[in-house]
């Protein structure tokens, strides 16, 4: 199990990306149309301004029942260990295991 204050970290990054979200991709969307270095230099400025944790890239992946930050599986949202315990309780359905 996760520290309790990690997951808490990543779940303030999530509400601050879904915060600035629109504001971000509207200041991004005008550096690109603009041709002009001072204006676009400024709006450049902005975007550096906005929370450091309000970046998409900044919020991790975690495992949605132990909050492992590694090996998480995107189609089912759990890590390694845990998808291998739910396959073999038959809890993920159109997952078998396989033999060769």
């Amino acid at each position: 199990m996760s520290k309790k204050s990690l997951i808490a970290r990543n779940l303030k990054r999530k509400y601050l990306t879904q915060k600035y979200l629109h504001l971000r991709y509207w200041l991004k969307s005008q550096i690109k149309r603009t041709s002009n270095l001072v204006v676009r230099l400024r709006l450049h400025a902005l975007v550096q301004s906005l929370p450091k944790n309000s970046s998409p890239v900044r919020t991790e992946l975690r495992c949605q029942l132990t909050g492992r930050p590694k090996a998480v599986y995107r189609d089912f949202g759990v890590s390694r260990h845990v998808f291998r315990e739910m396959a073999h309780q038959g809890l993920l359905p159109g997952v078998v295991k396989s033999s060769w």
